[in-house]
């Protein structure tokens, strides 16, 4: 509230002050402010621990992709990357050994590279989390790492995963080390053979985060996959986070099925938002049923729908039992419910023009943005990811924010991906992603996407041409900008 009073109290000296953003684009304010917002008290340096094979980067990536999609600017370094660019070719496990000094040398110069990228990126291009990802697993290199955090100001969180189940090992080793570029060129058996070796140069000199040595230091000891946790000194609210995330994610093979409700009677009408129910189209649904024989190949699975009647109507039809979450509502138009765009652009072409400008953080007046329908679909994504097999049936905001969390889109990708009705998605998470493949289900359904406007409005030009005549004196752009900064 103090940037919006200061702008009010000085506003009388210059009503056509531009206003613009700060870089995470939260409130407006008089553009000689140089601001900073953080969702973070101070930057947080994530460091992982453990033996090779153990799901670290595993961890690391989707820990990333949380974060960013919850809008927390993060970005993961992975030190086995560093050693591929130095070290082109790699010959075998030897360059691992312990009394392999320029393999040690080469290994050590590769951490410090990445340490000194984490500083840029959380101190010089507006990082809020950095995910160190690399064995750490002598306690001197922790403390080097600790040093380091400490010089710079960062808050430091440790991340192990201990796992003795040789059959978890063997399949993390087939399923991802082997697509490794270390082994391009060898075939499965001496990959395996090359790869056990190569744990086993870290297991003399392995020590683990101890409750006692370490009891000062802030972690989460991840055992055998999550079948028991140990969370030591959890510092401040992204630290919380992080744990209630990880304590949730698992790797049991599944499949989420993703679709928008049947086609509806607004959607005919081209009108957004609304409760109305199934158009003719919609209540089509007979091939909505071929989706169950891929279901059934997969055991017993659940369905969710909002509280919406188009969503349930479609549950209804498909003959399976099912649940309602208030959470998969569709987005809140506000005051531009059951408007056609047409409508919208000649009744609040302001607000028409600003919604292009950052559909993502727009907010309807009266009703949400995207940003607030991500936040809304956070326990969403933290019941999907303690589940099984899944079939959600949403609508076209609430699948594009799903999907964006999955396929690890941007904040500026997320409001224009492409969820047509009558059309499903299967995700299957693999090693480091998610694999996708789409299902049409043969029913004609109006097209609801609306592209990326060609030209829009930028920071650097908050009104253009083709809202100036809209506007016409700068005190009503001042106090519609102003009453943004207050309601935000």
């Amino acid at each position: 509230m103090n940037v919006t009073e200061d702008s009010t109290e000085q506003s009388g000296n210059s009503l056509t002050r531009e206003l613009t953003q700060n870089p995470l684009k939260k409130i407006w304010v008089c553009c000689f402010f140089c601001l900073s917002v953080c969702m973070t008290n101070c930057p947080t340096l994530i460091v992982t621990v453990g033996l090779p094979a153990r799901g670290k980067t595993y961890i690391s990536k989707k820990l990333t992709r949380y974060l960013n999609w919850i809008d927390v600017p993060t970005k993961e370094f992975n030190v086995g990357q560093y050693r591929r660019e130095c070290v082109k070719i790699y010959k075998s496990f030897e360059f691992f050994r312990p009394d392999n000094e320029e393999g040690l040398k080469i290994r050590k110069q590769c951490a410090l590279a990445a340490l000194n990228d984490v500083r840029q990126f959380l101190m010089d291009e507006g990082g809020q989390v950095a995910v160190f990802d690399a064995t750490n697993t002598t306690r001197e290199r922790r403390e080097t790492i600790l040093r380091f955090a400490e010089q710079n100001g960062f808050k430091v969180f440790f991340v192990e995963s201990v796992c003795e189940d040789p059959d978890v090992i063997a399949e993390n080793i087939v399923q991802v080390k082997l697509g490794s570029p270390d082994y391009t060129h060898c075939n499965t058996e001496e990959a395996v053979a090359d790869f056990m070796k190569r744990i086993k140069c870290y297991e003399n000199s392995y020590q683990p985060l101890d409750e006692e040595l370490d009891g000062d230091l802030s972690f989460i000891k991840i055992i055998d996959v999550g079948r028991r946790y140990l969370v030591n000194r959890v510092q401040d609210h992204i630290q919380s986070r992080i744990v209630y995330y990880l304590m949730n994610i698992h790797i049991t093979p599944r499949s989420i099925y993703l679709c928008r409700h049947g086609e509806s009677d607004l959607n005919i009408k081209g009108r957004i938002g609304g409760d109305s129910g199934l158009s003719a189209k919609g209540q089509e649904v007979s091939s909505i049923v071929c989706i169950q024989d891929s279901l059934k190949e997969l055991g017993p699975y659940r369905v969710w729908t909002s509280q919406m009647k188009r969503t349930i109507q479609t549950a209804e039809a498909v003959g399976v039992p099912y649940e309602q979450w208030k959470a998969l509502n569709e987005i809140d138009a506000g005051v531009c419910e059951e408007l056609m765009y047409e409508e919208i652009q000649q009744r609040f072409p302001l607000e028409f023009a600003l919604r292009d400008q950052d559909k993502y953080r727009y907010r309807y007046p009266k009703g949400e943005s995207y940003e607030d329908l991500v936040q809304r679909l956070e326990p969403v994504i933290m019941e999907l990811e303690r589940q099984e097999n899944v079939l959600v049936i949403c609508h076209q905001a609430v699948m594009r924010c799903l999907l964006a969390y999955f396929l690890d889109k941007t904040a500026e990708e997320l409001p224009y991906l492409k969820c047509p009705l009558h059309t499903v998605l299967k995700l299957t998470p693999v090693a480091y992603g998610c694999k996708v493949e789409s299902v049409c289900l043969n029913v004609d359904a109006v097209n609801t996407h609306r592209d990326r406007p060609s030209v829009r409005l930028t920071d650097t030009q908050p009104l253009s041409m083709s809202v100036s005549s809209v506007v016409k004196k700068p005190l009503c752009l001042f106090w519609l900008k102003l009453k943004c900064a207050v309601s935000l």
